[in-house]
């Protein structure tokens, strides 16, 4: 029996080392030097502050900035150790019921608001953490934000050009912007 336990521990020891230990700090050293900045999580920093990372969704409240597609996740909002969706299907009365209590808050907000809301505005996204919206859904937002902060709304127009990002690959998913990276070039622009 000893001659059969004797090579498993030792395999075991081994494997234990090279995979929980070695393999672990090899990749994350590659990582480190390779792409530092993704390895520590995409942080955006302003004036050696930490405002958030732009992989991870945020919440912005304030009328003065656009705000970020609807979280779903447990137990408070964009947390991300509780990446979830809401499970809320499409015939389920919780979720039209939400959209159009999300829907009458972007028109409270914005009386001026009279096109159609594109759907990732007030829908949540499979994770809860979406960093990005649609174009439209920062278009949606331009004149609330621009009124807030005084600034015309052709301009804050231009600025979500700007933070558009295309496709992926050219054909993957749909055109966005991610929120956080447009909001601090909006408070770049006109804090």
């Amino acid at each position: 029996m000893f001659a059969q336990l004797r090579p498993a521990l030792i395999l075991f020891a081994v494997l234990s080392i090279v995979t929980g230990m070695a393999y672990p700090l090899l990749v994350t050293g590659i990582a480190q030097t390779v792409f530092p900045k993704r390895a520590n999580g995409s942080l955006e920093v302003v004036d050696g502050k930490e405002r958030g990372s732009r992989l991870i969704g945020q919440p912005f409240s304030a009328s003065g900035y656009f705000w970020s597609r609807p979280s779903a996740t447990s137990p408070a909002p964009y947390d991300a150790s509780g990446s979830t969706g809401s499970n809320i299907g499409p015939t389920n009365p919780a979720l039209v019921t939400a959209v159009h209590d999300r829907v009458a808050a972007l028109r409270q907000a914005d009386p001026t608001l009279a096109e159609p809301i594109p759907v990732d505005v007030v829908t949540t996204s499979g994770s809860g953490l979406d960093p990005d919206i649609s174009v439209a859904g920062a278009l949606v937002q331009v004149n609330r934000v621009a009124a807030v902060r005084g600034v015309p709304a052709e301009r804050l127009r231009q600025l979500v050009q700007a933070y558009s990002q295309g496709r992926t690959l050219r054909f993957l998913g749909e055109p966005r912007v991610n929120v956080l990276l447009l909001n601090l070039g909006l408070d770049r622009l006109h804090p």
